[in-house]
């Protein structure tokens, strides 16, 4: 009968099990720890800007003809029970492509100057846990293309605090989503 010391180096000459991988070879993830980062997400991106009352943001032109924009989760993502159980890949790509779209958007210079982007701060806070999430998303070896990245062009000091209101509220309605979806894989999937 073999050891625990046994036990344990086998397990660590395991391929995937030595790097620590959240993505293994069947590239599906881990699913209850991206349901702890993506509920850790919710809540961050809930507090991540002060509550200011109710704010009408101004609409911008094109904003009917132009939704996708922003990153959604939608139907032929796969990212409903069934498809989740047949191939979880394609809804996995979509959310991590949606987490390197707000990661972009979150370096910007729209969040520059925010006294919440100080070290500690909620959109740190914020950044560091979709930097987590995003990470153990990333499939091993072959990355994934991003398809949508935010055009951004330099924002003026006016503009920052509606753009960042704007990015919040849509970053919360797709981290919630995803949340979803990790909770669903979490209770279902895991082995």
């Amino acid at each position: 009968m073999l050891g625990s010391r046994a036990v344990l180096l086998l397990l660590l000459l395991l391929p995937g099990t030595a790097q620590g991988r959240a993505v293994p070879e069947s590239s599906d993830p881990a699913w209850a720890r991206c349901q702890q980062l993506s509920q850790k997400l919710c809540t961050l991106a809930w507090s991540a800007h002060p509550p200011m009352g109710h704010v009408d943001l101004p609409r911008e032109e094109g904003d009917d003809e132009t939704p996708n924009d922003v990153p959604h989760i939608q139907c032929e993502d796969g990212c409903d029970p069934q498809g989740l159980r047949d191939n979880s890949e394609s809804c996995l790509q979509r959310i991590h492509q949606g987490l390197v779209f707000y990661e972009k958007l979150l370096d910007s210079d729209i969040f520059t100057g925010e006294s919440s982007l100080l070290p500690g701060g909620p959109v740190n806070q914020l950044h560091s846990s979709l930097l987590g999430l995003r990470q153990l998303l990333q499939p091993e070896g072959h990355p994934w293309e991003t398809k949508q990245t935010p055009s951004l062009s330099p924002s003026q000091p006016w503009q920052r605090p509606l753009l960042r209101l704007k990015i919040l509220r849509s970053l919360k309605a797709f981290v919630a989503v995803a949340a979803r979806v990790f909770a669903h894989g979490a209770a279902t999937l895991s082995p």
